[in-house]
């Protein structure tokens, strides 16, 4: 069975509860910069997780509800074939062999005013295609 890998932030999580069902494989705090952009946070809280293939789509969706409602975040996990990205209340199903998909993701997390270097989730787009 595949494996997922991603970052989660606890911090970005209105409810923690998705964590129980996501495999921490190490666990990282940084404390928050004016870089960041998060000044309501003082740090992050960094979880490396695993998350198993015939899980992935129930994961992406409880986090998508889970996500903090009042700032823009977002959590992506990915394997060989797929990459989710996930913001509060919508979720994308990238196939890494259609890199021309981060477009519209990456256009979506700019509506929610993220940072466009922190919409670095795609390894194609080069910073003038976004």
């Amino acid at each position: 069975m595949t494996i997922f890998n991603g970052v989660i932030i606890e911090e970005s999580l209105e409810n923690k509860d998705v964590l129980q069902k996501v495999k921490i494989v190490k666990t990282k705090v940084e404390q928050v910069t004016e870089k960041h952009k998060t000044p309501w946070v003082k740090k992050w809280t960094l979880h490396t997780v695993e998350i198993l293939e015939n899980q992935a789509d129930d994961v992406a969706k409880e986090l998508s509800q889970s996500l903090d409602s009042k700032h823009s975040w977002y959590v992506d996990f990915k394997n060989n074939h797929f990459h989710y990205i996930i913001f509060c209340n919508k979720v994308f199903k990238v196939d890494c062999s259609k890199p021309e998909q981060y477009k519209e993701v990456t256009k979506y997390g700019l509506t929610l005013n993220i940072p466009d270097y922190q919409l670095d989730f795609s390894p194609h787009l080069k910073e003038w295609e976004r």
